[in-house]
């Protein structure tokens, strides 16, 4: 048994090899080149892997690794899923010691306590030789349909323990020195229900063994010793640069409290306390104070909460700025043991990766918002878990496992000068939503709903993106597994910004059986011709919506965005004319009137709103406000 400290796993510093020299053209032009690997990679998953997760939906990433672990470069993609990939590396570094990773080797790991965030992800790598030596690893992150476990998608949220959510691989020889291992191939295969998954496995070790060719050719035209000069050179410029903006920060201690309405279980208001330090160039985070009552069952684990952590702080800082150990090793980060986000080993974590650890990100937003609002956004996505819908497919007689990757579109939050846009969120980085032309070609179902709800943006000065309105009709008997938050605590605003709109998932809709899931739906049974609505939440505002321009505002009416009644009734903003015959115009007069009426009674943001005390959030309106869109 080998006991691993993940905090532990996280400190690594400089590579093993003997560093060269290397002027600054050159480490720009290598760190290029390992990014246009890492992007490579990426894309070869998309081509050749099964599941549509995979090569429709892009859940899948790549980075460089030095020889010691530390992270060299990326590609786009999910922020936190190529920002776990560090410490499985450095947990199979210790494991097999450096003279058990030989040419030609690929390794994977999935399990949540040596690294990574949640059984689904996993992580396949493998090392690159020159001159002799080990001189870094070519690894490519990707989310699979399936864990094994006791209930089909890889999430299962009620269960006690990790054990019960699938199978865990710490760290697993798959190619040895070029050959396959058909014993370890066929166990991945056998304790996975899905038949493409082992062509997935395979299209991502075709990944890593083209991310190691192309590296060697970088290796053989620049050499080791300036490669590893390129790398230490890159994060040491990260890090500088890292520090000069935390210079440019205020000194002083900004905390904010988070809230997830709920675990799988019921559990109410499952809390994050955030606490950030800025002291000169230095910066501290500190989670002490959330939530560690022994019976959650929401958790994230100390990788996960250390990838959002460094994926959050990257979108505040200069976009210029590598991603890589620079950003890792300019962060003190305390996350105290037996908490919501560094749970003691063994506990249950599917959830986790969704929530609590979103929560980290929206804290750290919600506190630096004190210190740079103009960069805060709290960019990530309140759904809960993907809605898995397991049946018999009719064609082929094989279960079916729908995770309803086509349907998110929503919490979008404004930024300062940009409303939250379109129908994709930061937190998913490089996701793409199937079309539903392709997946109604693969699963039983039929979509008949796709659009935006009106007045789901969370009001400010720049208003917040629009949650989406979603019917998907079920063709034949189904269970469903899901698992919703959002609703009590939807995307907050920024800067004075208003919440937009919660989350509603409606099962079996219009039917005398309806089912709105108030916290889980554990496996509810639907029929043939069922329909499943989901109303995605909107993204909060940025700054006051009293200060957005009326005509911006008449814009969003124009566009069915804002109703003519929220116009007035969240921004102020009166409306002369008709919709219908489209000759609204904006009453400049009534409206600088009725904003000043607001600003004089201190009523600046939008009516039946109420701040929630010590949550940075904003309680939302009720639906008898009128903020509930159609289809």
């Amino acid at each position: 048994m080998v006991n691993v400290d993940a905090a532990a796993l996280a400190e690594r510093k400089g590579p093993v090899g003997s560093t060269g020299q290397v002027d600054a053209v050159t480490a720009r032009v290598i760190r290029s080149a390992m990014e246009t690997i890492c992007f490579e990679m990426a894309v070869y998953v998309s081509r050749t892997a099964i599941s549509p997760i995979l090569n429709q939906s892009n859940e899948r990433n790549a980075t460089i690794l030095d020889s010691n672990g530390r992270l060299a470069a990326l590609s786009v993609g999910i922020p936190q899923l190529m920002l776990q990939s560090t410490l499985p590396v450095r947990f199979a570094l210790d494991f097999f010691g450096r003279d058990r990773f030989h040419e030609g080797d690929v390794f994977l790991g999935n399990d949540p306590y040596h690294g990574a965030g949640h059984l689904p992800d996993y992580n396949v790598y493998a090392p690159c030789f020159a001159d002799g030596r080990l001189v870094c690893f070519a690894s490519i992150q990707c989310h699979h349909a399936d864990t094994g476990g006791s209930v089909p998608g890889g999430y299962n949220v009620t269960v006690d323990e990790v054990w019960g959510e699938g199978t865990r691989w710490p760290a697993v020889k798959v190619v040895d020195r070029g050959e396959e291992r058909d014993d370890v191939l066929y166990a991945l295969q056998a304790n996975n229900r899905v038949s493409a998954f082992e062509g997935d496995i395979r299209a991502q070790i075709g990944a890593a063994q083209l991310g190691v060719r192309r590296l060697g050719e970088v290796l053989e035209r620049y050499g080791a010793s300036t490669f590893d000069a390129a790398v230490q050179w890159n994060i040491d410029h990260a890090a500088r640069r890292f520090a000069e903006e935390v210079r440019s920060w205020p000194d002083g201690l900004y905390e904010s409290d988070v809230y997830v309405d709920h675990d799988p279980r019921g559990n109410p208001d499952i809390h994050i306390h955030l606490a950030v330090r800025v002291d000169g160039d230095h910066l501290h985070l500190d989670f002490s104070g959330s939530d560690s009552r022994p019976e959650l069952q929401a958790w994230s684990t100390f990788g996960n909460t250390r990838g959002y952590a460094i994926a959050a702080l990257a979108a505040l800082m200069d976009s210029t700025i590598p991603k890589n150990e620079g950003f890792f090793d300019s962060v003190s980060l305390h996350v105290p043991a037996g908490c919501v986000l560094n749970p003691s080993p063994g506990k249950a974590v599917s959830a986790g990766t969704h929530h609590p650890g979103i929560e980290v990100g929206e804290a750290i937003a919600l506190a630096l918002s004190q210190v740079r609002p103009e960069r805060c956004a709290p960019q990530v996505y309140k759904t809960g878990i993907p809605t898995t819908i397991v049946g018999e497919h009719p064609r082929s007689g094989a279960r079916f496992i729908d995770n309803s990757a086509e349907v998110y579109a929503g919490w979008c939050s404004a930024v300062k000068g940009t409303d939250g846009w379109g129908a994709f969120n930061a937190a998913f980085g490089n996701l793409w939503k199937a079309t539903a032309e392709i997946n109604e070609s693969i699963f039983p179902h039929r979509q008949w709903s796709r659009d935006y709800r009106t007045d789901s943006g969370g009001p400010g000065r720049w208003r917040g993106g629009l949650g989406s309105h979603y019917v998907k009709e079920v063709l034949v008997p189904a269970k469903v597994y899901t698992y919703v938050v959002g609703m009590k605590y939807p995307m907050p605003g920024i800067a004075g910004g208003c919440p937009g709109e919660p989350n509603k998932l409606t099962l079996r809709a219009g039917s005398p059986e309806e089912v709105v899931v108030k916290d889980t739906a554990d496996w509810v049974p639907v029929e043939a011709g069922d329909r499943i609505v989901y109303e995605y939440g909107g993204g909060g505002g940025w700054g006051s919506p009293l200060e957005r321009d009326p005509d911006a505002v008449l814009d969003d009416v124009l566009d069915e965005y804002v109703s003519v009644e929220g116009a007035l009734r969240d921004y102020g903003v009166v409306l002369t004319g008709s919709l219908e015959d489209l000759t609204l115009e904006v009453d400049l007069a009534g409206t600088e009137l009725e904003r000043a009426r607001r600003r004089a009674s201190g009523d600046g943001a939008a009516p039946g709103t109420m701040a929630v005390p010590g949550s940075g959030w904003s309680e939302p309106p009720s639906p008898e406000a009128g903020l509930l869109g159609g289809a």
